[in-house]
């Protein structure tokens, strides 16, 4: 499958220049050799973009809201999608009237609030409306929590004639920034919420739209010139560990490898940059960028160099989910993370992968020290 994200800095309440600034980096933000490329030349089947991609996070949000389908990001989207033939993912405010019934017997409408991603077609119809579930703090001043069953759907790719590749139906998690993080950050660290349900949906494919915060002040974050904030990064992928130790439960994946000898489900994060104002009597707000595209790889252990071979049902069959030897360090899997592609911290453009493609980096299990 070939993924993109568009990470950039949007300007707080100017939609109009964020959606011109959105479709300027469309058309050339990928470096590659020193030439710029566009989503036209890289042909993505799925785009994502930021959490409140075209509003921004800290503002009054009322002037913004959009009703699901309607609005400035609901056309972007609609006419990016139709323009690039791909599934077009952004996040917005959503604002849904719902009747509400009185005492007196009479009916009113009620506006509730959420923030929430919009998914599209390639045609351009809405395919979905994901709202978000565990809120951030700044959002639990506006927004209500959504419904957690709204985070799966099952997506269909290979129905364009532009994407060139065989019609396939994807399990699909969806996820906005704080979802990945403990309920309220009260519930234990190791509940694992969201990456459990993706788990027990089989989803193959989970994508993340985020505005995710940095806890380095402005001088180290320039400080990193051009590279990702490695920190956020490990967490992310710390916060999807039920991944590592469990087995995925899929039985087949998207893009035509054999699930027998090795699962993979693909993990998106859509992250934005920049720096806007903070509530008032606090800090700006710093991004930490770093969007990536990897995916968490699961295959039976070989035999070991003394001739100890895994049980081959800890990889594929009907065995435990758990690591059976006890040693909590040691996954019971050959478990690697790959990654096709990653942006630096405060840099924007396009974060693209093609996952039938080798990876530019691969990374391995350490265990802990004693």
């Amino acid at each position: 499958m070939r993924i993109a994200t568009l990470q950039f800095a949007p300007k707080l309440g100017d939609v109009e220049g964020n959606i011109r600034r959105a479709n300027e980096l469309l058309q050339h933000g990928k470096v590659l050799g020193g030439v710029g490329l566009g989503v036209d030349i890289l042909k993505p089947e799925i785009l994502i973009l930021p959490e409140l991609a075209l509003t921004g996070m800290f503002c009054a949000i009322k002037p913004y809201l959009e009703s699901a389908g309607k609005g400035p990001s609901a056309t972007w989207a609609r006419e990016t999608a139709k323009r690039y033939q791909c599934k077009v993912c952004v996040g917005y405010p959503e604002v849904e009237e719902a009747g509400a019934s009185q005492g007196d017997g009479s009916n009113s409408q009620q506006e509730m609030y959420y923030n929430s991603l919009l998914v599209v077609d390639e045609k351009g119809e809405v395919l979905h409306n994901y709202r978000k579930t565990f809120l951030y703090y700044t959002d639990e001043t506006w927004a209500a929590e959504g419904d957690v069953k709204r985070g799966f759907r099952e997506l269909t790719f290979g129905d364009s004639p532009e994407q060139n590749s065989p019609r396939t139906n994807v399990a699909t998690s969806f996820g906005i920034c704080m979802d990945i993080n403990p309920y309220k950050f009260e519930t234990p660290f190791t509940a694992w919420e969201f990456a459990n349900r993706v788990l027990e949906s089989k989803s193959q494919l989970v994508v993340l739209s985020m505005a995710w915060l940095t806890s380095l002040g402005r001088e180290e974050l320039d400080a990193l010139a051009g590279e990702p904030e490695m920190d956020t990064f490990n967490y992310w992928i710390q916060r999807f560990w039920p991944l590592i130790k469990k087995r995925l439960r899929h039985e087949v994946n998207f893009d035509g490898d054999d699930a027998e000898s090795g699962k993979k489900a693909v993990i998106v994060f859509a992250n934005r940059v920049g720096e806007e104002p903070g509530p008032e009597g606090t800090n700006p707000a710093l991004y930490a960028g770093t969007s990536a595209i990897i995916a968490v790889t699961q295959r039976p252990r070989r035999p070991s160099a003394d001739g100890e071979t895994c049980s081959s049902d800890r990889g594929s069959g009907n065995g435990s989910d758990e690591d059976q030897s006890g040693d909590k360090d040691i996954s019971p899997f050959d478990v690697k993370i790959l990654c096709w592609d990653m942006m630096a911290a405060t840099a924007e453009g396009i974060c693209f992968a093609d996952t039938t493609k080798d990876p530019k980096m691969v990374f391995g299990l350490v265990k802990a020290s004693r």
